[in-house]
């Protein structure tokens, strides 16, 4: 895919650039026999997809390592754990590329597809970072509504839908606009939100059969 590989051989930021392959060097103890994938991560899932989900940006020891955003840490065990739940996966655990996991009628990408330190992206960087998430949405004539995964991703879709009053974020919010996919917001399945209750399995379930409503509808 044409904009796989314009993703994972991107070095637009140097400090984005530095950050991802120094982590993929000093790892963490408990992965010390991985070998990271310290690139930048592409989008993957159904390219028929009608849903695209949209998070902030690969975790430096989860997609950072393991090549496939929102795998390998808690926050994907959350997504896909949902995604599982409501029809639109066929497993609930990502633990690597290669585990098996298939997406059905979605599609998973960041706004940031490198990992930021502190989790922090500069906006630049996430300008530098959404040409590639256009370019998916080009090429995915059926998508019919974006999940947000967090107020970043929210801003990060308005922006590429061009929206101007930029809606306001919620969770569960929605807003259709004219002429393009609907935008459904969810807040971010991080630690601190679920461990905390911000966020439980069943608000997460809840964005996502509201998400194939819209769809199917």
């Amino acid at each position: 895919m044409e904009v796989e590989k314009a993703v994972t051989t991107c070095r637009k930021c140097p400090r984005l650039v530095d950050w991802r392959e120094r982590v993929a060097r000093e790892k963490r103890a408990a992965y010390l026999d991985w070998d990271y994938w310290g690139r930048p991560v592409p989008g993957f899932g159904d390219p028929e997809a009608r849903v695209y989900v949209l998070g902030l940006a690969p975790a430096a020891h989860g997609g950072n390592r393991t090549g496939r955003v929102f795998t390998g840490d808690r926050s994907g065990d959350w997504l896909f754990g949902s995604m599982h739940r409501t029809g639109f996966a066929n497993q609930a655990t990502s633990v690597s590329r290669d585990d098996g996991l298939e997406l059905h009628d979605a599609f998973v990408a960041a706004a940031v597809r490198c990992a930021p330190p502190a989790n922090k992206p500069l906006p630049a960087e996430r300008d530098n970072c959404l040409p590639y998430a256009a370019r998916e949405l080009e090429l995915m004539p059926n998508a019919r509504v974006i999940v947000c995964l967090g107020s970043y991703a929210w801003d990060a879709a308005a922006r590429l839908l061009k929206l101007r009053p930029k809606p306001k974020f919620a969770h569960g919010a929605e807003f259709d606009p004219e002429g393009g996919p609907t935008l459904l917001g969810c807040y971010h399945p991080s630690q601190q939100n679920t461990f905390t209750g911000v966020l439980t399995q069943d608000m997460m379930d809840s964005v996502f059969m509201r998400a194939r409503e819209i769809a199917c509808g």
